[in-house]
């Protein structure tokens, strides 16, 4: 019989290794640093980079407007989410919106976006808008789900509204909005840095893998995949992490 849920540490520094050995051995195969450098290349590429001011200053830069964009996509959404809930005719009217943002291409909306933003603001508005229709929807759906006998037994026994919410919203909440953060960190991170590729604001991460795309240099361009990927697993983390212990903290009051 198999179990399901998070693998142990061993099981990912396993996956972690031989995900390394494959990238070292099509390095091997291709022999070409133009087209494929081997993990040790980036790394000591990343190394050399992280010792630099500049390239804190871009991560700083990136990891703030990111960032930001998805605060206000979380807020927004779960704000939407109980307005929806609570009037059917609100969440008829947002449908369309949030279908079309689902569906138009990243590319699309950035390079719409860029008519009417600064470059610099464009990756926060970029990653709120990606991030808005998954914390919406997620939030909606938990909210939906919540057991209308627990309701009605509340409503009978006259529950404070304060105790409906932690005790029966709450917890009903919580996959939810936690899967939902999860996917969405991520996305949040491919268009915002997406977004800074194509506007090339200055001083940001997306700048400098369009220089690295500009010329050739296949080394900063993997030592920059390497920190995107990094922030996005450590800001999902840390998210995650808040997440739980605002619940357990409401849940303690």
């Amino acid at each position: 019989m198999t179990t399901t849920g998070k693998l142990p540490s061993w099981a990912k520094a396993l996956s972690i290794f031989l995900a390394l050995w494959v990238w070292q051995l099509a390095a091997w195969l291709v022999q070409s640093h133009l087209l494929l450098v081997s993990p040790w290349t980036a790394l000591v590429r990343l190394a050399t980079l992280s010792g630099q001011g500049a390239f804190w200053l871009a991560v700083s830069h990136s990891l703030g407007r990111i960032l930001l964009g998805f605060a206000l996509a979380l807020v927004t959404g779960i704000f939407l989410a109980v307005v929806s809930a609570r009037w059917h005719l609100v969440d008829t009217l947002f449908w369309p919106y949030m279908a079309a943002i689902k569906a138009t291409p990243v590319a699309s909306f950035i390079i719409l976006c860029l008519i009417w933003l600064d470059s610099r603001s464009l990756s926060v508005f970029i990653s709120f808008l990606m991030v808005l229709p998954i914390i919406y929807t997620s939030v909606l759906q938990g909210i939906r789900s919540t057991d209308i006998q627990l309701l009605e037994m509340a409503a009978v026994f006259k529950v404070s509204r304060w105790r409906r919410l932690v005790y029966i919203y709450l917890p009903q909440l919580r996959p939810f909005l936690v899967a939902s953060c999860t996917v969405a960190t991520g996305l949040a991170w491919k268009a915002g840095i997406a977004a800074e590729v194509i506007g090339i604001p200055s001083g940001t991460i997306g700048e400098r893998l369009y220089q690295a795309k500009v010329y050739l240099d296949t080394g900063d361009l993997f030592a920059w995949t390497i920190v995107v990927v990094g922030l996005s697993i450590l800001v999902d983390k840390a998210i995650v992490q808040g997440l739980d212990r605002l619940f357990a903290f409401v849940e303690s009051r």
